[in-house]
């Protein structure tokens, strides 16, 4: 699973190793991902392996290298979790041309799903968890507009990368029917992790406030974690597939979430910006 070093990510990677799991940790800081692997080891099951991969997610190249890596360590690929998320406190482009928080949250997790998919296919039943938020009710995706040329907002930029999950899944879902791979999103609910600290000392204060003004529905990693686990597990979600999930309930995600002429466009300019021409059709 992806952004497996610390919070959400570690959590979901504990609770997986504990079920007798084979979990693959990944991580953009090789000692931090290295400590993660370390704590998942030592929480397994008996005789559980732990692997760990790292990869800058706001580089394609790393991308297609995570990919390359896990494919020639594991032969099958039962469920991948696409869980890394980032927020930037000011906007920057990757080499492709696209803003930075939509390339982490939304390109990357794209191109490293295109790129498996024929493991995962092999290895079906199989799943495809891609974390997604309730921020994406609030996004605006114009996609002759990835620079965000038109005036960048950090909050704007999350929610859009959020919206793009939610579509991603649904046309995911889509390509994928019949062949025993699902595709599934979740909002695992207000999460105390340490999303916004690369977002500026407001912002980080702002959404520890948030947190406070919100105790009642603040959850841990570890309670957030609990949802992730169950689309990831639960004998119940094997044949569930193109939904959207909201702290453990199937609920119908925002109005620019299911439009289908939206997803297959966002599709195709993935494709164009990751090369992303194998994989899923």
């Amino acid at each position: 699973m992806t952004g497996a070093t610390s919070g959400l990510g570690l959590a979901t990677a504990l609770r997986l190793a504990a079920m007798g799991a084979t979990v693959v940790v990944h991580g953009r800081d090789p000692a931090r991902c290295a400590d993660a692997a370390e704590a998942v080891a030592r929480a397994s099951a008996s005789g559980t392996t732990v692997d760990r991969l790292v990869a800058d997610l706001g580089d394609l190249e790393h991308v297609r290298r995570l990919a390359a890596d896990f494919r020639e360590r594991h032969a099958r690929l039962d469920v991948l979790v696409n869980n890394a998320g980032a927020t930037f406190p000011r906007r920057a482009l990757t080499p492709e041309g696209v803003e930075r928080t939509l390339a982490v949250n939304h390109l990357a997790p794209f191109l490293l799903t295109s790129l498996l998919t024929d493991l995962l296919r092999a290895s079906a039943p199989a799943r495809v968890v891609t974390v997604a938020s309730v921020a994406h009710e609030h996004g605006r995706l114009d996609l002759d507009d990835l620079p965000m040329d038109r005036g960048y907002r950090p909050f704007a930029a999350y929610s859009r990368s959020k919206l793009a999950n939610v579509l991603f899944t649904r046309e995911l879902a889509r390509r994928l029917e019949g062949t025993g791979v699902t595709a599934n999103a979740v909002h695992p609910g207000l999460v105390r992790t340490g999303l916004m600290d690369r977002s500026g000392a407001v912002r980080r204060a702002g959404w520890q406030l948030i947190h406070v003004a919100y105790r009642r529905s603040s959850l841990t990693p570890e309670e957030g974690a609990e949802w992730i686990v169950e689309l990831a597990a639960s004998p119940a979600l094997e044949a569930v597939t193109g939904r959207y999930f909201a702290e453990g309930r199937d609920v119908e995600p925002a109005a620019a979430a299911r439009d289908p002429e939206l997803a297959a466009r966002l599709w195709a300019v993935s494709e164009e910006r990751t090369g992303a021409l194998a994989g899923v059709r």
